[in-house]
């Protein structure tokens, strides 16, 4: 059983995406563009008067950067859940499509890479409000984006998964309760990861969102050294490949069922 995705096939179901969410660009501008930049400004601003510096850098920049990839993070997730299950289930989309040539790893192929174009969408409007906030302080700032795509990717697979074996829309309750909640707060996102219980390192170097954030961050700031970024873009990579074999084989389980 082949899961090779077709180029063209997933580039089919990009371009249905993006026709559909073109009619809702306002709607969907506000929600990836201004819950993030609430949350920058709000605690960068207010919470960032009391702290001061962190880590040898103002605590506004530290955040921005955490937000940035958390933010990538929280869109291809939710579009992986939400969007991918209406799709395959009330809205019987998929049913439609595999009526064409399209097979079942160029739909989910597809929804992958929307998934990371708007996570990279909403990482751009972070990256827009840090430049304006005279934040971005390294040439190199600008490969953030390109690394948006890739969390996106990272990210979209597990939420796929989720998709596939949701019976309804209150399942995604536990993925984000119990998954990406927590990473969100131990990821480093809002303080250094160096400051929890060293007995857990080794285990936040196997969540996807501690590197995305050390990559997202060493690229965006000049206070930051890259200090592995092979071994983030190898980590992030491996989450993107085995989660789309993975979410290929759940969705053809449930459409076919």
């Amino acid at each position: 059983m082949s899961f090779t995705p077709s180029l063209r096939g997933a580039t089919a179901v990009f371009s249905r995406n993006f026709l559909v969410w073109r009619r809702l660009f306002w709607p969907a501008l506000v929600m990836n563009f201004g819950e993030p930049a609430l949350y920058l400004l709000g605690l960068g601003l207010g919470l960032g008067h009391f702290i001061g510096t962190m880590d040898g850098m103002s605590y506004l920049a530290f955040l921005a950067s955490g937000i940035l990839a958390s933010s990538a993070m929280n869109t291809a997730s939710f579009e992986g859940m939400y969007s991918v299950y209406t799709r395959m289930g009330p809205q019987k989309t998929y049913d439609a499509m595999l009526a064409t040539p399209l097979r079942v790893q160029d739909i989910v192929f597809g929804e992958m890479l929307w998934c990371a174009a708007k996570a990279s969408f909403s990482a751009g409007g972070i990256f827009i409000v840090a430049l304006a906030l005279g934040l971005i302080t390294s040439p190199s700032a600008l490969w953030v984006l390109p690394a948006a795509v890739l969390v996106g990717l990272a990210f979209a697979g597990p939420a796929i998964m989720m998709s596939a074996i949701a019976r309804n829309y209150d399942f995604f309750n536990y993925y984000v309760v119990l998954i990406l909640t927590p990473m969100l707060l131990v990821s480093g996102v809002f303080y250094p990861i160096d400051s929890l219980p060293a007995s857990l390192r080794p285990w936040l170097d196997l969540l996807p969102l501690t590197h995305a954030v050390e990559l997202m961050r060493g690229l965006m700031l000049e206070e930051v050294a890259l200090l592995r970024p092979w071994s983030n873009i190898l980590v992030l990579s491996l989450y993107f490949v085995f989660g789309f074999y993975i979410a290929t084989w759940l969705v053809r389980r449930r459409l076919l069922e």
